[in-house]
């Protein structure tokens, strides 16, 4: 029997305001437990909250960016449910009035792209935070409300990924997507972007949707791969089992170190959390010259400025999608650009030599090598004053010590050997000196070629010009 995985993600974005949504505390990472807290976000009798305008802002910015549809009218709810880190036992979310609904992302797949949908966007307050010691035999756990009123934009996608890969690759389309608005940092390890995923299984070909399973607890985009597989893999033992009544609509953790999830709450429904309009925050009217306003503000995107430099720069699509995936990547290989670097070349060293050398791409900000001294180092290599094997070394040391790459070959005499006279008379001593594989290339080896030339490069400390010795070469073997 084969089944078809269905696959929906939930996506928290922190949106990057200086204060919280209804209040007016800090939003400020890594502050001490409980000092970004107030009478509002603590839920004390007889306050009021007031929504930060910049709040709805960005979040209709990153709608837009989503290609999202943004309401005329939209109004804040109250999500009822007990947990220790919620002080006034109710979440302000959104329900049926959303702020931005029906939009999508495209995603590369082995077969060109796919269209993923998303359901809705819509704002609210974050919870706090449970921090539980190591020494579990106290029995306590602390709260930090410092998150406490943190706004969010939720990001529900369309149950329309099929298996884990589309899912990271959504993942990661979306985490550029926000990145290039500049309402978010979607740093996830500072909880800045955090996904839950729903998955389900159902036989290849069927309608109906399979009992849905939520998986929390996913710091990574490599453990929402996993976390994935693994669910897909569970429920289909299960149903081949004769076991299907076990695959309950629940909530489950993945355990990282086990590569495992495990059963958590059964998973409430909407009605369980008795929605209802938030009878201290008025509706929200948005007008049409609004959105125009943020819509005309819109830097390029991710997928407009691959277009662009595959048009304008004659690259690959493959090279564009690389150099567009991060904006500050896309910045710098434009900058190399302007300072006269070749297009292709240029795109070859970044993605080959340059992000290599990153652990996160975004940290080509604070590269050694910036992007005007990359092209005084490929101008070299143009007009052959190096080849290209010496300029990674040059490349190395300009890593290592911040000299530019004309400073490194004149000190170090790396400069090209392009005398015609000078790499003859190498070649006439590499000649003599190997006989027998002069015989093999006149007797039809042509490996023996590759043999010599690297031989006449040795000879010459790899300085000599690739493109002349292979020349030369060639011309005294076939006299």
């Amino acid at each position: 029997m084969q089944f078809e995985p269905v696959i929906g993600l939930e996506v928290h974005v922190q949106l990057n305001t200086e204060t919280k949504i209804f209040c007016g505390c800090s939003t400020r990472f890594g502050a001490e437990p409980n000092t970004q807290t107030c009478p509002v976000c603590l839920g004390m009798p007889g306050v009021l909250p007031v929504l930060n305008r910049d709040v709805l802002r960005k979040g209709i910015i990153a709608g837009l960016a989503l290609n999202c549809r943004i309401a005329e009218y939209s109004k804040f709810d109250r999500k009822n449910y007990f947990y220790p880190d919620l002080p006034k036992a109710y979440q302000i979310s959104q329900y049926d009035k959303p702020v931005c609904v029906n939009g999508y992302l495209e995603i590369p797949v082995p077969d060109g792209t796919k269209k993923i949908g998303i359901t809705r966007l819509h704002l609210e307050e974050d919870a706090g935070k449970l921090i539980h010691p190591d020494d579990k035999s106290a029995g306590i756990s602390y709260v930090d409300l410092n998150r406490t009123g943190v706004p969010l934009a939720e990001i529900v996608s369309e149950p329309d990924m099929r298996n884990a890969d589309e899912a990271y690759e959504y993942l990661s389309k979306l985490k550029s997507i926000i990145k290039y608005t500049g309402v978010s940092d979607v740093n996830m390890e500072e909880g800045s972007l955090r996904c839950d995923v729903n998955v389900s299984v159902r036989k290849l070909g069927a309608e109906k949707f399979g009992e849905k399973v939520e998986v929390k607890n996913l710091n990574s985009f490599k453990a929402v791969r996993a976390a994935i597989n693994y669910e897909i893999e569970r429920q289909i033992s299960l149903i081949e089992a004769g076991e299907k009544e076990s695959i309950i609509q629940e909530t489950r953790l993945w355990d990282a170190d086990r590569q495992e999830t495990y059963g958590m709450r059964t998973k409430e429904d909407a009605h369980d959390y008795r929605y209802f309009p938030d009878p201290d925050l008025p509706p929200l009217e948005i007008s049409k010259e609004f959105v125009e306003e943020l819509r005309a503000a819109l830097p390029e995107l991710p997928d407009q400025k691959r277009e662009r430099f595959v048009s304008e720069y004659s690259i690959p699509d493959y090279d564009a999608g690389v150099l567009t995936a991060a904006r500050q990547v896309a910045e710098y290989y434009e900058d190399v650009i302007k300072k006269g670097a070749n297009p292709k070349r240029a795109s070859n060293w970044i993605m080959s030599e340059l992000l290599g050398q990153l652990a996160d791409p975004e940290l080509i900000e604070t590269f050694p090598v910036k992007p005007e001294m990359l092209a005084s180092l490929l101008k070299l290599i143009e007009d052959d004053t190096i080849s290209g094997k010496i300029a990674k070394t040059v490349f190395r040391e300009m890593i290592d010590t911040g000299k530019s790459a004309e400073q490194i070959v004149d000190s170090k005499g790396l400069r090209q050997v392009s005398d015609t006279s000078e790499i003859d008379a190498i070649i006439d001593r590499v000649l003599a000196s190997n006989r027998q594989s002069v015989d093999d290339y006149k007797n039809g080896k042509d490996k023996a070629m590759g043999f010599l030339v690297g031989q006449v490069m040795k000879e010459s400390k790899g300085k000599a010009n690739p493109k002349l010795v292979n020349e030369l070469l060639a011309r005294k073997l076939n006299q």
